[in-house]
């Protein structure tokens, strides 16, 4: 790295410093205040040993006795000091750690709202182990420094106390001071531009490892069903190699760098006692004076590696907060309205000449207007990639479109609160995910107003009160992560009946039946519609049977609208649809013989 790259992290580094410290600045002034008195101590405690050792020990010695209240003097007076040391070694480790801490939490909690306020389309453009990585690990990284921080300006505090007291005690002494702090800084420094890259490449790759490692566990049963665990496992290799290598290399400069940080201290006190001896020999100094300096030079080793700590660890920081700071400044913003829901029961839904597409890519959907009205189920029928999921997410609001209008009833979605975004509409997608709790947890998310007694209402609607009833613990049993001791048309059913549970005005089935029996699905569609206060339905279907039950169908090819009527009608005019909807009968009756048959 450049001398000029080096100076732009420290500066980087210093405005991530001087961003946390304005954020917690009482805390930052306990740990400073506990440092700078602590360091004012050491000096103290030198100049203490060097007092004690001139005008008590060697008297002593001369005169072959010491006195008893002399002793206890000394010691009390050491106890006296040391306490005071402890008090300042609590205030620094409390106003750092706290602020260390604090900010981490602070930072975390702000990386998570702002995920949850970016659309589905910016999450799907990041790695979800990346995205992990940014709300953990970098977030850890960015203020690493905070911690030494406070015992680093006490340093500086104790440094030009300590300069001060040497030009006071003897000025060629201080001489020594005045040549070593300088190559203790210019040691830091250089120090700080080798570490530089390092500390940058290691926490990359921390964020490179997190996404491959998340990656190849959620495709854990594509990676075992097809036989490529060794092939998986030499991929993370790689990776994790490339981690160890950077962290080895931090380490060997960090190993390299402490001894000299160790070593100049020493180089120190030798030099002063070599000059002192002389000095003393020629009166220009006491006993006491000399054993002071000498101790002093002996104790600041540790307090200045604070410096080459903060110094150390400001190019992991600065990436860190830039990782962190790409997420907090993502755009991509769902604004939301401020209007409720200008009425009860079930919502019309209006798609008034939409048009969308993702990231600039070309359209997925062109010019696309179709209504479902009022209590009614609707059915959306296209080929794969016609764009229907697309709508489903569209008419819940997951995404807004690039040109039209998406109502509901009179409403644009975005002139909409977000609780009446919520209340209105409901998503159930082919996908269904279910957390790690138990069947209430899954079905009422500790929304308010969901007793037992709702929450056997949607299981009923969905079908899934059979199956419940047999659970173990019944709405208590723990179903596992992602709902892994249910089958595919079980966890479907439970999902279907969390969004029922809130009684939501519209509800967008996005082939969210597709794991059950065709019987289990008619009997669900058949509980949708004559359910009391029911919601309009937009479904995503593909079984001819599902299609049939809707009061009217949407026929979509090449994201636009082709046709929209009965299933009966279309069957008789548009010989695509009659195609479609032949071959999905098709492949449903080939998967039932592969059933039967196995």
């Amino acid at each position: 790295m450049t001398t000029r790259a080096s100076r732009d992290v420290l500066g980087r580094g210093l405005r991530v410093l001087g961003r946390a410290i304005r954020t917690e600045p009482r805390l930052f002034i306990v740990g400073t205040a506990g440092s700078s008195l602590f360091g004012l101590l050491v000096i103290a405690n030198a100049y203490l040993v060097g007092a004690v050792t001139g005008h008590v020990v060697v008297p002593a010695f001369a005169d072959h006795r010491v006195g008893a209240a002399e002793l206890c003097l000394v010691a009390a007076t050491f106890i006296g000091l040391s306490l005071l040391r402890v008090a300042s070694i609590f205030g620094r480790r409390l106003g750092a750690g706290y602020m260390q801490f604090r900010l981490q939490a602070r930072y975390r909690s702000a990386v998570t709202r702002r995920y949850l306020a970016l659309p589905p389309a910016w999450h799907q453009r990041h790695a979800t182990g990346t995205l992990l990585s940014n709300a953990n690990s970098d977030v850890e990284a960015a203020f690493v420094p905070i911690a030494p921080l406070p015992f680093a300006v006490g340093t500086l505090v104790m440094i030009a106390a300590a300069v001060v007291s040497l030009f006071f005690t003897d000025w060629v002494l201080a001489l020594v001071g005045v040549c070593l702090f300088p190559a203790l800084f210019g040691l830091n420094l250089v120090y700080s531009r080798r570490m530089s890259p390092r500390q940058i490449r290691a926490q990359q790759l921390r964020a490179r490892v997190s996404a491959v490692a998340h990656e190849s566990f959620d495709g854990a049963l594509v990676v075992k069903t097809m036989g490529r665990e060794a092939d998986e496992s030499r991929r993370f290799a790689v990776y994790v190699a490339e981690l160890r290598d950077a962290l080895i290399s931090v380490g060997r400069l960090r190993g390299l760098f402490d001894p000299l940080m160790d070593s100049l201290p020493s180089i120190g006190t030798l030099s002063v006692l070599l000059l002192g001896a002389w000095r003393l020999e020629a009166g220009a100094i006491t006993v006491a004076e000399l054993v002071s300096v000498a101790f002093l030079f002996t104790v600041l080793a540790f307090p200045i590696r604070a410096i080459g700590w903060v110094v150390a660890e400001l190019p992991r920081s600065v990436a860190g907060w830039e990782r962190v700071q790409a997420v907090l400044g993502a755009e991509g913003d769902l604004a939301y309205g401020s209007s409720a829901p200008a009425r009860t029961g079930p919502a019309a839904l209006t798609f008034d000449r939409v048009s969308f597409s993702y990231g600039g890519s070309a359209e997925v959907l062109h010019d696309v207007s179709f209504t479902v009205p009022a209590g009614r189920t609707v059915a959306l029928v296209g080929a794969t990639g016609a764009g229907k999921s697309t709508i489903a997410s569209l008419a819940v609001r997951l995404v807004d479109p690039d040109k039209g209008t998406v109502r509901a009833d009179d409403t644009p979605l975005p002139e909409l609160s977000v609780a009446a975004l919520a209340a209105t509409a409901a998503l159930v997608p082919q996908v269904p995910f279910v957390f790690d709790d138990t069947v209430r947890g899954n079905v009422t998310l500790d929304r308010d107003g969901l007793g037992d007694d709702e929450v056997w209402s949607a299981l009923r609607t969905a079908q899934a009160e059979g199956f419940v009833e047999k659970l173990p613990d019944a709405l208590d049993t723990a179903v596992g992560e992602r709902g892994t001791s249910l089958s595919g048309g079980q966890r479907q059913r439970l999902t279907l009946a969390r969004a029922l549970a809130g009684r939501p005005r519209l509800l967008v089935l996005d082939d969210a039946t597709s794991a059950v029996d065709p019987r289990v699905e008619a009997a669900i569609l058949a509980s949708l519609r004559d359910r009391d206060a029911g919601a309009s339905i937009l479904v995503v279907a593909y079984r001819r049977a599902t299609i049939a039950l809707a009061d009217e169908v949407v026929f979509l090819e090449n994201g636009r609208v082709v046709a929209t009527g009965t299933h009966h009608d279309l069957l008789a005019t548009e010989p695509g649809y009659l195609n479609l909807v032949t071959a999905y009968e098709q492949a449903d009756a080939a998967r039932e013989d592969e059933s039967v048959t196995a």
